[in-house]
């Protein structure tokens, strides 16, 4: 997965990738990061804002202006990171999500970008930065209550995890058959104020019914093919559920609304933190320290 939690395709085939085929977790510091936009010395972040770039540029032919990938303190102000430091201290993948004010629900945590350098693939970061990204969140901002989630995407293994893994999530083929009152006022409010948050057009006209911004992709990096099947998800059903939201060739994205919170975690990132880690041996050092520049929040 590499952007919208998983969507932007490995554009380029690096000529290191077999080399560092054999890289494990225990070979990352993995560092968490809340608003560092608004803490963060003027050097700190310059270095964090370039790495990340540097990150992005082996996921994209062109780095989008997009996200954590926009180089001013404001983008990095509304943001939560996991950041996943290689040895030679340059950074093999991240995790970027968006906090997003919503009346009469508050703080939306929307799942957002995720690159990893396909050299570091190998060592399953995917999973293991977006289980920090959230669970360190819900830790330190709201341990004793649910978070509201969203993911825009047309990523069909982006959308499938989803489904599986969060609760409550809209669209979903094993939740309801009509989202409730909350999905619905999140989903209003990201189509009237935060579309820019998500790389959606604002011509894109957001259906409803099915939850999905028709023609939000249109000729931009995200925009998927149907028949890519590096980006479906194993699960054949989930596919077809979420293809036939779209139209893949107008360059439609599904929104989703779900939540998590504690129960979630343990049942979820607890379990797929200790299968990732006990098939590779492996135990992941989290970063307690400043790592190349920046602070940990």
């Amino acid at each position: 997965m590499a952007a919208r939690c998983g969507s932007a395709a490995p554009q380029k085939e690096p000529a290191t990738m077999n080399a560092s085929a054999g890289r494990a977790i225990s070979d990352y510091q993995i560092q968490f990061l809340y608003r560092p936009g608004k803490h963060l010395s003027l050097g700190q972040f310059e270095t964090l804002a370039g790495e990340l770039r540097e990150c992005a540029a082996t996921c994209f032919e062109e780095v989008p202006a997009y996200q954590c990938l926009v180089e001013t303190r404001e983008a990095l102000s509304d943001k939560v990171l996991a950041v996943a430091w290689r040895r030679d201290g340059h950074i093999g993948g991240f995790c970027s999500a968006v906090l997003l004010p919503v009346e009469g629900v508050g703080e939306v945590f929307h799942l957002g970008l995720t690159c990893v350098r396909p050299e570091d693939r190998s060592a399953g970061l995917t999973h293991i930065l977006t289980s920090k990204v959230a669970v360190e969140y819900l830790l330190r901002r709201r341990p004793l209550s649910k978070v509201w989630l969203t993911n825009a995407a047309c990523v069909l293994s982006s959308l499938g995890n989803v489904a599986l893994h969060f609760d409550e999530v809209y669209p979903g083929p094993e939740f309801a058959e009509r989202p409730g009152e909350t999905h619905l006022r999140i989903a209003r409010a990201i189509s009237e104020d935060h579309r820019e948050k998500m790389f959606v057009h604002a011509d894109a006209r957001f259906d409803e019914d099915a939850f999905v911004f028709r023609r939000a992709n249109a000729g931009n990096c995200f925009q998927k093919k149907a028949e890519d099947t590096r980006f479906h998800h194993r699960r054949a059903d989930l596919n077809d559920y979420y293809s036939g939201l779209m139209g893949w060739s107008d360059g439609d994205v599904v929104l989703q609304v779900g939540s998590f919170s504690l129960l979630t975690g343990a049942r979820y990132f607890g379990s797929r933190l200790l299968s990732s880690l006990r098939s590779r041996g492996a135990k992941v050092r989290v970063s307690a320290r400043p790592h190349k520049g920046t602070q940990a929040a």
